[in-house]
């Protein structure tokens, strides 16, 4: 009877597993970039271009960031629904795509935006 030995796998690309590369660590910056872009694109905020963009400041470590938002909403819209939402998306998006877990999310409501008048058609 012949045994086989097994011999340990080799990743094709040479390098080590995932959790052995090393660590990552995701500046500041980028973190309060990514909340308020989280919060922009919620269909509650009334961002329109540049003009009532959304603004973040964040603190914690980043296993429990604590993020503080500053909003423009869509008006008439109900507010709490609308910072309940964006909370959600922001601790989403921050959770997808840096990896980090977020501890709270306060929004700051700075303005309630109508929407735009039709244009006139004389």
């Amino acid at each position: 009877m012949t045994t086989t030995a097994e011999a340990p796998v080799e990743r094709a690309s040479g390098l080590a597993e995932p959790e052995e590369r090393g660590e990552l660590h995701v500046n500041r910056a980028v973190l309060r970039k990514i909340a308020a872009h989280a919060a922009d694109v919620d269909a509650g905020c009334a961002r329109e271009r540049r003009k009532h963009a959304s603004t973040a400041e964040i603190s914690g470590p980043e296993d429990a960031l604590r993020v503080r938002l500053n909003v423009a909403l869509r008006y008439p819209a109900p507010v709490r629904d609308a910072a309940a939402s964006i909370r959600t998306r922001v601790e989403q998006d921050l959770a997808r795509i840096a990896g980090c877990a977020v501890r709270s999310v306060d929004v700051n409501v700075t303005g309630l935006i109508p929407a735009a008048p039709a244009p006139r058609v004389e």
